[in-house]
């Protein structure tokens, strides 16, 4: 029997990255989060180096000996800003050289929240945080995806697109080539600025750091939730691109028109703000009434977990002395347990 964690479980998005080191048995034995992962900015090797303080803190944490190598049997790692397979195979070798463990896998982060919110990763997700993607998956393999490259490839969405939008909005309400928002009053007092458009030529010259613009997401919702038409019309427009993503998934599946479960996640998702998820369901009531809407509030990492734990069963199937104290669905139980359930939406 193995000494080693089964399982390293990394995921990473535009703001944040989890690493989680799993038992065969599916007992958490170490975590660590750390900041945003960007290889499209650094490259594939020197973005996968950032993450090695982090897979060293998880392992500390699990009792390893510090700089031990491999951490673990297998790595598991769903990644921000892998949209292409080109892209999966050039952070996997990245990951491999880092010699963390005997084997690894790299998919797109979406593949994790699809996981995350399925018993058998069989389904559509669609993740809507700092940007918008969508995956499906068959049982026997068959994937649908897209490039998800922002407005080049067709998306639309996301905090960071709905960030500028906002700000779009409120500088023309301000200098009279928009309607009346009030996003512009409750962005400048936000930021203590005289006025949105203050807060652009901030962003501009370098006086206040463009990430810092997410910040106005909250701002929208609020504004929103007053009946601010421009807020509202951002919100529905954000509503029906994730329903496009879900139907075209699903339409592409063969799944559309049975129950078939549908994931959503992502902070914007998360935040559990009625007047998007409302709008959602809505939409899909009437489009794809069998889809099964689960909202997963566990972090995604769980579901790279998860896939971890799938790829020890598929390469040691039904070893008592290798998977003991119990097996596949025993070891995913237990990991399970450790996080916040999928909710099915609306709420029974």
């Amino acid at each position: 029997m193995s000494s080693l964690p089964g399982v390293l479980a990394i995921d990473t998005g535009n703001s944040k990255t989890d690493v989680l080191l799993v038992g065969a048995d599916g007992a958490v034995l170490g975590s660590a989060r750390g900041g945003g992962f960007r290889p499209q900015l650094i490259g594939a090797q020197a973005a996968v180096a950032m993450l090695a303080p982090l897979v060293r803190a998880a392992a500390a944490r699990a009792g390893l000996p510090p700089e031990k190598n491999p951490v673990a049997e297998h790595t598991s790692a769903c990644l921000a800003n892998a949209d292409l397979p080109v892209e999966e195979e050039r952070l996997r070798k990245a990951v491999e050289e880092q010699g963390w463990t005997r084997s690894v896998a790299v998919r797109n982060d979406t593949f994790a929240v699809l996981r995350a919110g399925t018993d058998d990763a069989c389904g559509a997700a669609v993740v809507c945080g700092a940007g918008v993607n969508c995956v499906g998956l068959l049982p026997d393999g068959r994937t649908v995806r897209f490039p998800a490259l922002g407005r080049l490839t067709g998306d639309w969405g996301g905090g960071e697109v709905l960030a500028v939008e906002c700000m779009w909005h409120a500088v023309r309400a301000e200098d009279g080539r928009g309607a009346a928002t009030a996003l512009a009053s409750a962005i400048a007092a936000h930021f203590d600025l005289p006025s949105a458009t203050r807060v652009a030529e901030a962003v501009h010259l370098g006086e206040l750091e463009r990430a810092r613009l997410h910040e106005i997401i909250p701002l929208l919702f609020a504004t929103a939730t007053a009946g601010d038409a421009a807020a509202l019309g951002l919100i529905d427009r954000q509503a029906d691109e994730i329903v496009r993503l879900a139907l075209v998934a699903l339409t592409r599946l063969g799944r559309l028109d049975m129950p078939t479960p549908l994931v959503l996640g992502g902070g914007m998702l998360t935040s559990h703000q009625p007047l998007l998820l409302d709008n959602i369901t809505a939409r899909l009531a009437t489009r794809a009434p069998l889809a099964e809407i689960r909202l997963v509030v566990a972090p995604p990492v769980v579901g790279a977990a998860l896939l971890g734990l799938d790829h020890l069963s598929a390469v040691r199937p039904g070893s008592p002395d290798d998977r003991s104290p119990g097996d596949r669905g025993e070891a995913q139980d237990r990991l399970r347990a450790a996080y916040p359930a999928p909710l099915p939406w609306p709420p029974l």
